[in-house]
C-alpha cells in the first residue's frame, strides 16, 4: 500500500531531525556559553570607547568579535594566572588572594564552597578517590558515584557497619548531586578513573571508558 504524502513528508522530517538535532543543540549549547562569558569579559574591554566596540554609538550590545576579543583577553590572563602559580611569588600572591577572600563575610561562604567543588573536579589528592556503583535512590536501581571519604568519626560510630561517604553526582551537571553514606560490603568499586567516571556522567552514559574483561580463570 502506497503511503500518502503527509506519511512520507513526516518520516522525512523526524529522520532529518534526528539527523540534525545534535548538531543544532551543540550549536546553541556554545552560543549560550560564549554569550554567557561574553557578558563578564566584556568587563575587561572597559579602556576603550564604547563608541568602538558597541553597536548604537556605544549604547548597544557590544559587537560579537569584540566579545571574541575579550574571551581571548580573558582566557591569556588565565593562562599567565597559571603560570605565576607555578612560581613562588605567584603561590605567595594566590594565598593572600584565598586568604582575603575567606575574610569577607558572606563571599567566604560561597568561595568556600565554590573551592571545594572546584578541588574536587580538578583531582585533588583530598577529594574524589574511587569510582564506585551504589544502589541508588533505590534498591535494584544503580547510580555511578566517587569515594570522598571513609568514615572514622562520630558517623561511623553511631552506625553498626562500616560505612564510606559516596557523592552520586547529577547529569549532565556533575557539580550538584547527594552524598550518601553507604556500608562498605554494598559498594561496588569500578576500575574506571575519576576521569573517565566524569566523563561517562557528563555524557549521559554515551561515552564508556575502554574495559577489558578479566580472563576467566580455568578449572
Amino acid at each position: 500500500m502506497k503511503k500518502s504524502f503527509f506519511a512520507r513528508w513526516r518520516a522525512s522530517f523526524l529522520t532529518g531531525l534526528a539527523i540534525t538535532l545534535p548538531a543544532i543543540v551543540s550549536i546553541a549549547a556554545v552560543l549560550w556559553v560564549f554569550r554567557t562569558v561574553a557578558n563578564i569579559t566584556d568587563l575587561l574591554l572597559f579602556f576603550l570607547p564604547h563608541q568602538i566596540t558597541h553597536q548604537s554609538d556605544g549604547t548597544g550590545a557590544v559587537y560579537w568579535y569584540w566579545s571574541l576579543v575579550a574571551l581571548l583577553v580573558a582566557v591569556g590572563l588565565i593562562s599567565v594566572v597559571g603560570l605565576l602559580a607555578r612560581y613562588y611569588i605567584g603561590k605567595r600572591l594566590i594565598e593572600w588572594l584565598d586568604t582575603a577572600m575567606m575574610q569577607v563575610p558572606l563571599l567566604n561562604k560561597f568561595y568556600g564552597a565554590i573551592k571545594q567543588v572546584n578541588e574536587a573536579f580538578s583531582g585533588n589528592k583530598n577529594s574524589f578517590k574511587t569510582v564506585v556503583m551504589v544502589e541508588f535512590p533505590s534498591a535494584g536501581i544503580y547510580s555511578i558515584g566517587f569515594i570522598t571519604n571513609e568514615q572514622n568519626g562520630e558517623v561511623q560510630q553511631k552506625t553498626s557497619e562500616k560505612v564510606v561517604c559516596v557523592f552520586v553526582p547529577t547529569t549532565p551537571n556533575p557539580t550538584s548531586g547527594f552524598l550518601i553514606l553507604v556500608p562498605e560490603d554494598k559498594v561496588k568499586k569500578l576500575d574506571m578513573s575519576v576521569a573517565d567516571g566524569i566523563k561517562y556522567i557528563v555524557s549521559l552514559g554515551s561515552i564508556s571508558p575502554d574495559f577489558t574483561p578479566p580472563p576467566e580463570k580455568r578449572k
